[in-house]
């Protein structure tokens, strides 16, 4: 059967061509007036605000979920050894402790009974019995494994950090001189290095920053006469107890392996250089070659672990590090324009603020960070936070943890409740 086709009357149809019409006039003429208005803006030179994706400056740098398949470590112990650039790895620790609500393990007053070796009742508020929880640990201490043990959690992560031991030598100089017996004694610097051994008297007060200052303060004798059986002995108990050993000539790259391993965000590991001298000597080969001669403990050890730490940036990837290097600089930029009065570090009688004035110790000038004053508070308590020196640092630390002083029982109970849970 064959279909039929219907058609709509004629007047509808009339009507049907002209609304078609009329929506092809109204096109045409809201084209028209949309060019006009385009040529208007391009005549007047305006702009309209373009929408920031940017973030604010001090929101924390944090990586896609899927790219996180790690925790990030609370329980942490760092061997700050001296003239190695412990005191700003010190200030990041205090940050992410504080930040986080975490519990350091403080000394009584700025050191736990250095050069003594550490012992566990040299934590303030330790007891045996209750055994309270503690996350952080971080002051200058000579290190000993098995007290540190009773302090800290099974599951704490153990780093520290090394320094070229010539290098080290002459930052020491200047900064010791006034309490090393060796140091006192030699004229100057270069005579010093001519003949260590005509100063040099084990046993001295303060001798212990003259020869092998690593080595001693990783616990070990630092006068001990120098063979390969003694000196691996060192360094086995260092690898077996250390997860890892950075390095001060390459800061940056010791950043980005310590972030990885604590699994923290890159916020976290970007700091300003603390307790900086305002100047330093440069060393001829020769004065290098005896210094790591004098030190040859510390030059055998600093030797090994230069060599596992580049052994693990090739396991992270050269090209990798180089871009995360970068990104830290860059952050490390963009947060001292953004923080600081000024485009480097000034003399402490530049600074104002006796909350982030820099401690003088020793002949030369230590110097500081200025904190520009025109910010908003919040975020300038962080930026501030980041320049704060490790003794002011440790006093806030101090006041958090034990407001109403050593005796607040509700403190010392509610952490050792946290301890039972863990």
């Amino acid at each position: 059967m064959k279909e039929e086709r219907t058609e709509a009357p004629a007047h509808y149809q009339g009507r049907m061509r002209l609304s078609h019409f009329c929506r092809i006039q109204i096109l045409g003429f809201g084209l028209i007036l949309l060019m006009a208005i385009g040529f208007t803006i391009q005549i007047l030179g305006i702009h309209f605000p373009k929408k920031s994706h940017q973030t604010s400056p001090l929101r924390l740098v944090t990586e896609e979920p899927s790219q996180r398949r790690c925790q990030p470590k609370r329980h942490i112990m760092f061997l700050k050894t001296h003239k190695t650039a412990g005191s700003t790895i010190l200030n990041l620790l205090h940050r992410y402790g504080d930040h986080n609500h975490l519990f350091f393990a403080l000394p009584y007053k700025y050191q736990f009974n250095y050069p003594n070796s550490f012992h566990a009742h040299r934590v303030k508020g330790y007891n045996a019995s209750s055994r309270p929880h503690y996350d952080i640990m971080c002051h200058h201490m000579r290190f000993n494994y098995a007290e540190v043990r009773k302090v800290m959690p099974p599951d704490t992560f153990y780093f520290t950090i090394l320094r070229d031991p010539a290098t080290m030598a002459e930052s020491s100089f200047s900064y010791f001189r006034a309490v090393s017996s060796a140091f006192k004694k030699a004229p100057n610097f270069k005579a010093f290095i001519s003949h260590p051994t005509r100063y040099y008297r084990q046993g001295e007060r303060s001798n212990h920053y003259a020869r092998n200052p690593l080595w001693f303060d990783f616990g070990f004798n630092s006068d001990a006469p120098f063979t390969e059986m003694y000196a691996n002995a060192g360094i086995r108990a260092v690898k077996d107890t250390f997860h890892l050993v950075l390095l001060a000539e390459h800061f940056d790259e010791s950043m980005i392996l310590l972030k990885e391993e604590l699994c923290w965000n890159l916020d976290d590991v970007v700091t300003f250089k603390l307790n900086s001298r305002g100047t330093s000597r440069t060393l001829e080969r020769g004065d290098i070659e005896r210094l790591r001669s004098w030190n040859t403990l510390d030059w055998y050890l600093y030797s090994y672990f230069n060599r596992t730490f580049w052994d693990k940036v090739e396991h992270f990837g050269r090209e990798k590090m180089d871009i995360e290097v970068r990104k830290l600089k860059e952050r490390r930029q963009h947060l001292a324009k953004l923080c600081l009065d000024g485009s480097g570090p000034v003399g402490a009688e530049q600074i104002k603020e006796e909350a982030i004035k820099p401690f003088q110790f020793g002949q030369e000038k230590i110097l500081g960070w200025a904190v520009r004053k025109d910010l908003p508070p919040e975020v300038r308590t962080r930026c501030v936070r980041m320049v704060t020196p490790e003794l002011q640092y440790k006093d806030l630390l101090d006041a958090r943890q034990f407001p109403l002083g050593l005796n607040n029982s509700s403190v010392l109970a509610a952490t050792s409740r946290r301890s039972v849970g863990r």
